[in-house]
């Protein structure tokens, strides 16, 4: 993974974050985990051109807003249970990747609840537009 982030489309990018972002769904594919809310930690990581994502007026249509991370997950969970992490992570980043800004995206799921001897299981996967 830490080959992909210096890729040359990426290297006059602005990396943008969502750190840990806590949400409670419905995900997985045991019959228990079919009937509660599981905790899930999301992380994403943008990478937006400089020239399409830096503010000369100090305002914040020059660039992407964090709210868009946030709301398209929120959006995406809303839709019904999700039995795989690595479909959530997919569709989070098919949908990122989706702004016409975003030129990259890393998403990372994990489910820190799952196992009491490790602190968390999880998926990542990074996309860039060709």
């Amino acid at each position: 993974m830490q080959a992909l982030l210096s890729h040359p489309k990426l290297m006059n990018c602005r990396r943008l974050f969502l750190s840990n972002y806590e949400i409670y769904i419905n995900i997985g594919v045991h019959d228990f985990e079919k009937r509660g809310e599981q905790r899930v930690l999301v992380n994403v990581d943008l990478y937006v051109p400089l020239n399409q994502n830096t503010p000369t007026h100090d305002r914040l249509e020059e660039v992407v807003d964090y709210d868009f991370m946030r709301q398209s997950i929120v959006e995406r969970v809303s839709k019904g249970h999700i039995h795989l992490q690595e479909t959530l992570c997919d569709d989070i980043a098919r949908i990122m990747l989706a702004h016409p800004l975003v030129q990259a995206v890393r998403v990372s799921t994990a489910k820190p609840d799952v196992y009491p001897d490790c602190e968390s299981v999880g998926v990542e996967v990074f996309h860039i537009k060709e």
